[in-house]
């Protein structure tokens, strides 16, 4: 046999520390946040979509932006509250992450980094569009003929592609990407023109308004909610401060802060303009809807120009820019985030967690984020559908942000510091209905943009199967064990079921027990099985005695190294039937079993067969002599094999003893003899990134070289204290204790845990999946 211990390749340390998640430093202040949500929401919007807006509602558009900053204030009032209580980057992705499982996660995830893209995609588009605009009268202003390639497709898509890659360098080198200047000039153009505007009313003739905004709700009902729908991204932005709440100084004050100011600063900018354009923008006899629906995106600037003349007009093209710029920038900067955060959870590829060694920033976050949008551009079909589906991504977003701080205050998310939304639970609940009505609303007005968006899911979940889902579910069962209160969070109290037959064993199999559901937020149940079989009632009633003192002695030892659990007793003619019931009757999630020695191939090791595949749950059989404690486990071997398969319980249990104990953890993998250079780097390298995703804490990682890995694996487990050895499923799912793992499991010098994650069926996955949907209705409780 040869055995050695191989260097990783840089990128993969044979000594790998966990990723820190909170690692981002905070650098922008309350004026930087306030900035990026107003220069996410004021101008770029309204000025692409005021054109359908009135074109549906005609003057009563005003009162559609007005529905919709309702929306955003209420919608506002719960990110405050959710992202005070968790400061962290990833907006409603990251909430997901905390109140529902990963997969759920992923899809909220998933969906929102392409709203903040398609955003992006009409904020681009809306600049070049705008930029050729002003050129066209940059050049009749001074007698040159019309350039109609300025106006061409290729030439708006070039000019936005151009301005897509020079934001994305800009976010490179500065987190804030150097928006300010560009928001700062637009809220005084804005300014400016509202306050030119307000004079043009006052000297108007009362009549002549009037009559301008007669009839004011000229697309009915129907025609306000249409209006309503279309222009909801443009009120929205001030989710993106949220979205980078990781990088925001003093979160809890800065954050709601910037958003409430950000929605303030937006309105008081939107209906006066709107109002104004609707009764000094338009000539007599004319309508603004007609107006709006004979000049399309330009209905701003020919308006403005009717009350200010070409200095209005001019305003406007530059306000226009200017505004389309800056939302580009913020949205550029959120989809970024959502990208990292996701990254960090294995939910995109990893490498899009990387940063720049000079500026810090998340470099591939950024390049894939921008790359993504340049090639929406090229294949969204106008702006107007580009809107629309982001719009309703939004609508759908924020539904889920109402439901997110809804079960974090039922679910004790909420910190004495936290914001805490006024008239709850009134406020999370409107706003579900609101944002829900408004969404179903959108996609029966607009199919495409329902259909786009599922689209996008769509092949996201193809994704997700086909790419990132063990990596996803193995980091995210690791970051609940090195933060157990997520069990809780996502309304769960997992239950260990622990029978226990002998009390010298107690503390060890108790500490290992509370490994796999740590006591703070779950449950450990201690079973003593009564076995009645061919027993007299007096002999029924000793051993009651003896499993009443095995109980009492477990729970005393429990209760000195600071571990609470439960206890039960039972009677039946078998014992493992017994524990077979118990586990169903409680829902366990985990069995833990105990044995001082692993048996030999017979009737002891089909029952534990049987058991395993009888039961829905993880199970964890323990080999140790009597007296071990896991405080002696200072250094864990974990064996790998060959396919690689992950298990979610083992990284649950490692994470969670690394947790308490910080031992050393050893990866090891045995390859062949005559395995090639190649293959021992490609295995380390695999290794290397099993034991970031598997250990919060430090990790080696080890190849074995022999043709006899049972062996080669014993001999190197004499060094440590605690072996941890998954058990493969079968094609079917069948749970079996196979040759090797039994052989491993009877030999070691060391203890051993054979672990065995619940089978993966299609039809248990799916109830699991409408359990976790059901976890977002208020249900009223049993009595």
């Amino acid at each position: 046999m040869e055995s050695g211990l191989y260097a990783l390749p840089q990128e993969v340390a044979e000594r790998t520390p966990a990723p820190d998640k909170n690692s981002t430093k905070r650098t922008i202040d309350l004026q930087g946040a306030t900035g990026i949500g107003v220069g996410a929401i004021v101008g770029g919007g309204i000025m692409v979509l005021a054109g359908v807006a009135f074109s549906s509602a005609g003057p009563a558009a005003v009162v559609a932006f007005a529905i919709n900053g309702f929306l955003a204030y209420l919608t506002a009032m719960s990110y405050a509250e959710i992202s005070t209580s968790f400061p962290e980057s990833g907006g409603t992705y990251a909430f997901a992450k905390k109140f529902l499982n990963v997969r759920a996660a992923f899809g909220v995830g998933w969906i929102l980094w392409f709203a903040y893209i398609v955003a992006g995609v009409l904020y681009a588009l809306g600049f070049a569009a705008f930029l050729a605009e002003a050129i066209v009268g940059i050049r009749s202003a001074m007698g040159y003929e019309n350039a109609h390639w300025l106006m061409s497709k290729n030439f708006v898509n070039f000019t936005a592609v151009s301005v897509t890659a020079l934001y994305a360098l800009s976010l490179i080198r500065k987190s804030s990407g150097g928006g300010n200047l560009a928001t700062i000039g637009k809220v005084c153009l804005f300014a400016l023109i509202v306050l030119a505007g307000l004079v043009g009313v006052a000297r108007q003739p009362l009549v002549e308004s009037r009559d301008a905004l007669a009839p004011f709700f000229d697309g009915g009902f129907n025609g306000l909610i249409a209006a309503a729908g279309f222009t909801f991204i443009a009120v929205q932005g001030f989710d993106l401060i949220p979205a980078i709440g990781g990088e925001i100084k003093n979160p809890t004050q800065n954050i709601p802060k910037a958003m409430f100011r950000s929605i303030g600063i937006a309105m008081a900018i939107y209906l006066p303009l709107l109002l104004i354009v609707s009764t000094v923008g338009v000539e007599s006899g004319e309508s603004i809807k007609e107006l709006a629906k004979s000049q399309g995106d330009t209905v701003f600037a020919t308006a403005v120009s009717r009350f200010m003349g070409p200095v209005g007009y001019w305003l406007i093209v530059v306000a226009a820019i200017l505004s389309t710029l800056s939302a580009l920038q913020a949205n550029l900067l959120a989809a970024s985030r959502v990208a990292l955060t996701m990254a960090k959870d294995h939910t995109l590829p990893p490498m899009f967690a990387r940063r720049s060694e000079t500026h810090g920033t998340p470099i591939m976050a950024i390049y894939a984020s921008a790359l993504a949008l340049v090639a929406i551009i090229f294949m969204v079909p106008d702006v107007g559908a580009a809107g629309s589906a982001a719009s309703l991504i939004f609508l759908v977003s924020f539904l889920l942000a109402h439901l997110m701080a809804y079960l974090s205050r039922k679910r004790g998310g909420v910190t004495d510091d936290s914001f805490k939304t006024p008239f709850f639970p009134l406020v999370p609940l409107v706003g579900t209905v609101a944002c829900g009505a408004l969404a179903i609303f959108q996609a029966i007005k607009v199919p495409d943009a329902g259909g786009i968006a599922l689209f996008w899911l769509g092949f996201g979940v193809l994704l997700y199967v086909g790419l990132f889902k063990s990596g996803a579910e193995t980091a995210d069962a690791s970051s609940i064990a090195l933060d157990p209160r997520l069990a809780n969070l996502r309304g769960k109290r997992p239950l260990v079921l622990l029978p226990i037959a002998n009390p010298a064993n107690a503390k060890g199999m108790i500490q290992v027990a509370n490994s796999l559901a740590p006591s703070e937020f779950a449950r450990v149940l201690l079973l003593s099985v009564v076995d009645t079989l061919k027993n007299s009632n007096e002999v029924a009633l000793n051993q009651l005695g003896e499993a009443q003192k095995v109980l009492a002695e477990a729970l005393g030892t429990s209760y000195e190294v600071g571990h609470t659990p439960e206890a039960l007793i039972t009677a039946a003619p078998d014992p493992w039937e017994e524990i077979r019931r118990v586990a169903e009757l409680h829902d366990c999630e985990s069995l833990l079993i105990g044995l001082g020695t692993m048996p030999e191939t017979g009737p002891l090791v089909g029952r534990l067969t049987e058991l395993l595949n009888e039961l829905d749950c993880d199970v964890a059989v323990m080999r140790s002599e009597a007296g071990w404690s896991l405080d002696r486990a200072k250094k864990i071997l974990v064996p790998v094999g060959g396919r690689g398969e992950e298990h979610l319980l083992r990284a649950r249990i490692l994470t969670s003893i690394c947790r308490e104990l910080e031992p050393d953890v050893t990866f090891v993998r045995v390859l062949p003899k005559d395995a090639t250079e190649d293959d021992v780097s490609d295995a380390l390298r695999g290794l290397g990134q099993m034991a970031e995703v598997k250990v919060q804490g430090m990790s080696q990682v080890t190849i074995l070289r022999s043709d006899n890995p049972s062996e080669a694996l014993l001999n190197k487990a004499k060094d440590y204290d605690l072996m941890v050895l998954g058990l493969q499923q079968g094609v079917w799912g069948r749970r079996a204790f196979g040759d090797f793992s039994l052989k491993i499991a009877r030999h070691s010098n060391c203890p051993v845990i054979l672990l065995s994650s619940r089978p993966a069926h299609l039809a248990k996955g799916v109830v699991r999946q409408l359990e976790d949907v059901a976890q977002l209705v208020p249900w009223p409780k049993a009595r």
